[in-house]
């Protein structure tokens, strides 16, 4: 059964940097597609980037590009979003979910058809 936990949030200033973290468990993650999600008050949660776990094929919301970069590192089954310039619309709830490789389809969207969800790390920026 794939497991995954999200860390790093916090407060933080407005144009500051941070990291998240999220750690994955499995048998093999191998066929599977890892994203990054989030939710703000009162918003739909939406995707924000996805990244294969095998062979590391990556995809950003365009509105994300350039201010975000998913990784991930395999040896210690860890999954990264860095996130630059951070805004106070950036304040959300940030969510890791894994999935099958069917999940692509649903990267750019609310998440639905990831079966696997951490409990969230919520990132607040003040401006």
């Amino acid at each position: 059964q794939v497991q995954v936990m999200e860390s790093g949030g916090g407060l933080v200033q407005a144009g500051e940097s941070v990291r998240l973290s999220c750690t994955a468990s499995g048998p093999t993650l191998d066929d599977y597609v890892m994203g990054w999600f989030r939710q703000a008050p009162g918003k739909e949660r939406e995707g924000m980037s996805c990244i294969s776990w095998e062979g590391g094929s990556a995809w950003y919301k365009d509105a994300l590009k350039g201010r975000v970069t998913i990784s991930r590192d395999k040896s210690k089954n860890m999954l990264y979003l860095e996130m630059n310039d951070l805004k106070p619309e950036d304040t959300a709830m940030y969510y890791c979910a894994a999935g099958r490789s069917f999940a692509w389809a649903y990267c750019s969207g609310s998440g639905h058809g990831f079966a696997h969800w951490g409990q969230g790390t919520q990132v607040t920026v003040s401006s």
